[in-house]
């Protein structure tokens, strides 16, 4: 790896909008597919990306990308994770880095806590304090976890939250976590772009929100965990754990972010009620935005081909955030892929310049299997914001299919 110096700037090409209404907006954009085509500028130095977004109410900043690592284990060797932390780190400057106890997914316990080893044994070698290490507890489930009692169902209680802590710092050879958040709610919600909430569903014997809490208070007294935050949560959770944060501040600690999925095909979810909950104004909650490409959906690479690459996620698991890759998204997707082309960009660039730019995302995750894949994704961060007439466009395709990855039937 090269010892250059790492500088901050903002690499930006000409992709804004045209104040000229006399063309069509095929042809404003068929002109500037010249301008512009190199994704980073040349310099002497390394191009970083810019470490300026705060997180909730912390003294901790980070880019607005965030590596991703569920594929560590499973789909990359412990070779090819460290070469992924390496050129992020310190090619962009990327500092975030997102893992799960649960991780490799698919969920397998021959895989389980592959995911944290790799960077634990990457992490050993760097300078700790600049890292921002991101981790998440498991949810109530019956997925076998490693130092979890293989005798009960995995739940958010203090107990099983403690030991997750405690096996989290053994495999990422670490003495503390920087962010450590409940990867989905003990109680029943409905997840994944699954049905509306039912009633029926609900459970009587929950973890309260105030043992979760109390739990982390004592985790972040200890030294192990300097925030807490939540996962696939809701905008009722959201707000019971302000309340707490509020209330009884002496024996709850604030919630600082919230990893939720959004994208193009996903929306609605975090745009109403999540994101008033999540304002400044209100909780002041930093939205950490997964799935900017909708597992891949958004690379395009499912559109046109016979058949779907072999290497490709929806291809080694079938099922595998089967939301995304339904027959009855494509005329969405060709519509996000005929804007990206007359913009001169590719369909992934324009996906993840879409979630970067929304003023609500504080930074978004992505992983990628391949080098090639991780640097297309992280050089569109160091583009500019999309221009004002690429945003009609999409917000015209967004009234057109709203939220098509939402369906009744997962």
């Amino acid at each position: 790896m090269s010892t250059t110096t790492t500088t901050t700037i903002r690499c930006y090409s000409s992709f804004s909008s045209s104040s000229s209404s006399s063309s069509s907006f095929a042809d404003k954009r068929r002109r500037r597919r010249r301008v512009g085509s190199k994704r980073r500028c040349k310099t002497d130095t390394i191009s970083a990306l810019e470490r300026n977004q705060r997180v909730g109410d912390t003294d901790v900043k980070i880019c607005d990308v965030t590596l991703g690592t569920m594929t560590f284990g499973n789909q990359n060797s412990e070779k090819e994770a460290h070469e992924q932390l390496n050129f992020a780190v310190k090619e962009f400057g990327v500092n975030s880095i997102d893992t799960a106890e649960m991780y490799a997914v698919p969920a397998d316990p021959k895989t389980q806590g592959k995911t944290d080893e790799y960077i634990g044994s990457w992490l050993k070698h760097q300078k700790r304090e600049e890292i921002v290490l991101m981790t998440k507890v498991a949810g109530r489930s019956q997925m076998t976890l490693k130092g979890r009692n293989p005798n009960e169902e995995n739940r958010l209680t203090a107990k099983q939250m403690e030991r997750s802590v405690e096996c989290s710092l053994e495999r990422l050879k670490t003495d503390f976590i920087d962010v450590l958040q409940l990867h989905w709610p003990d109680r029943y919600v409905s997840l994944f772009g699954g049905v509306p909430y039912e009633r029926t569903s609900e459970r009587d014997d929950d973890v309260s929100f105030e043992e979760q809490a109390e739990c982390m208070y004592r985790l972040i007294k200890s030294g192990k965990v300097r925030y807490f935050g939540t996962s696939n949560e809701t905008a009722f959770g959201v707000c019971e754990f302000g309340a707490l944060a509020k209330y009884k501040h002496k024996s709850c600690p604030k919630m600082q972010t919230i990893q939720n999925g959004y994208n193009l095909l996903q929306r609605i979810a975090f745009e109403t009620d999540l994101n008033e909950a999540c304002s400044p104004k209100n909780h002041n909650v930093s939205f950490l935005a997964y799935s900017p490409l909708a597992g891949g959906a958004l690379t395009g690479k499912y559109l046109n081909a016979k058949e779907p690459p072999k290497n490709s996620r929806f291809t080694l698991f079938p099922g595998y955030m089967a939301r995304f890759n339904e027959p009855r998204l494509k005329d969405c997707l060709t519509e996000y892929q005929t804007l990206a082309r007359e913009s001169g960009t590719t369909l992934t660039d324009l996906s993840l310049r879409f979630v970067r730019d929304r003023d609500f995302v504080c930074s978004s995750i992505i992983g990628a299997t391949t080098m090639p894949q991780l640097k297309e994704n992280l050089e569109a961060y160091t583009q500019p914001p999309l221009g004002e007439d690429v945003n009609k466009e999409i917000e015209r395709i967004y009234r057109k299919y709203r939220d098509p990855a939402q369906t009744m039937n997962v």
